[in-house]
């Protein structure tokens, strides 16, 4: 349920963002095709919001959800992870701490990535992405049991920014791991380092069968700093990356592929180098996490504060132009999942520092949140 809604879910979505205030769920609109965000015309015409699953969090970062529709919720500052149950009528509890990572929170650093174990049922694992004193590294969790992390992946390069982060299960079973370059681009380039690369690993943390190279974790390199990975209905993998100055990219991951950082970012035109799908001014984005419903992908901006729709044809091509939605309504925005209760969550990351008047963001007492978007499915009952 992470990364891909089911065929099932995914017909009966649809977004209600039109001007509202808090309240119940619109009525169901069955029969019709996902109806997916509207172009915000921003805070004077503000989202319709089922509710606030949580306020009052520190930098709420890696988000996902057990087989029983419990989220949980990793805080990237404090190593935190907080479970939100969802009861069958879909309202949600408060959120309660399961236990606590000791993180390096220096700058981007901390508690990044959660993925649930795809066979949670029988071995009760969840899975960590964060920062020591000394790497950035992945560790599994026997979550029910309160259980020390038990690293499987260290050496991961770190910095006081571009710790990369993102974590998920791909449709294969595999874990997948998206590295920073720790502020070094020249890691990204260094086949020989985990920085700067979309890694493909065991749950025991061991190069995946089918790695581009057979004793490598590797899996695609020359990135900067991707927080953001979703598979589209083909299975294709995607990744959102923060750019430097003037792109931020979308890209179409290759099993191989080099995506020219340092040396190019956004479109290069080299044959050597895999260009992105498309590229954004970071002032309109900085995306962080993704998701895709059907052929459509929404990715939860930082510095652009908003939602950017995407949508792609059966080749795996973006087609027409990306949509933005909910522009500036509730700030910076780090991570997004459809939910097993057929909604769609939002994190804020209002706390993390980059919050100020000049970029139109402020942060109050009720923040961070995690929002939860009413969608004509939620209306009919959970997944």
């Amino acid at each position: 349920m992470r990364r891909l809604l089911s065929a099932a879910a995914a017909t009966a979505l649809a977004f209600t963002l039109a001007s509202c205030s808090f309240g119940e769920p619109p009525e169901p609109e069955t029969g019709e095709p996902p109806k997916l965000p509207e172009p915000s015309a921003g805070p004077e015409e503000p989202a319709t919001l089922m509710d606030v699953v949580a306020e009052g969090l520190d930098v709420p970062w890696g988000l996902d959800f057990l087989p029983d529709g419990t989220a949980i919720v990793g805080e990237r500052p404090t190593g935190r992870i907080l479970a939100i149950a969802v009861a069958e009528d879909g309202t949600v509890g408060e959120p309660e701490e399961l236990l606590q990572i000791e993180v390096d929170d220096t700058g981007e650093g901390g508690l990044l990535g959660l993925a649930v174990s795809p066979d949670y049922a029988e071995d009760g694992l969840v899975f960590a992405y964060y920062t020591t004193d000394d790497d950035n590294r992945i560790a599994s969790i026997a979550l029910e049991d309160g259980g020390e992390p038990e690293p499987v992946l260290t050496g991961i390069p770190s910095g006081p920014n571009h710790n990369g982060g993102a974590l998920a299960f791909g449709p294969d079973g595999f874990l997948y791991a998206a590295t920073g370059d720790g502020g070094n681009g020249a890691t990204s380039q260094n086949p020989d380092s985990l920085g700067g690369k979309i890694l493909r690993i065991t749950p025991e943390g061991e190069p995946a069968e089918g790695n581009p190279t057979a004793d490598s974790p590797m899996y695609s390199m020359g990135h900067r700093n991707v927080e953001g990975l979703a598979w589209d209905p083909a299975e294709r993998l995607y990744a959102t990356e923060f750019g430097q100055d003037f792109a931020d990219e979308l890209n179409l991951i290759e099993p191989g592929g080099n995506y020219g950082w340092p040396r190019y970012e956004g479109e290069g035109g080299d044959e050597d180098y895999v260009d992105p799908v498309y590229a954004w001014d970071p002032v309109e984005a900085s995306c962080a996490d993704a998701v895709f419903v059907e052929s459509t992908l929404i990715t939860a901006c930082l510095r652009g504060q908003r939602l950017w729709v995407v949508e792609f044809d059966a080749q795996g091509a973006v087609t027409g132009e990306p949509q933005a939605t909910i522009v500036g309504e509730f700030g910076r925005l780090r991570s997004i999942a459809v939910g097993p209760d057929g909604m769609v969550w939002v994190t804020t990351s209002n706390r993390d520092g980059r919050c100020s008047e000049e970029r139109g963001c402020t942060a109050d007492e009720a923040d961070d949140r995690i929002l939860r978007f009413a969608t004509s499915y939620a209306a009919q009952g959970r997944v």
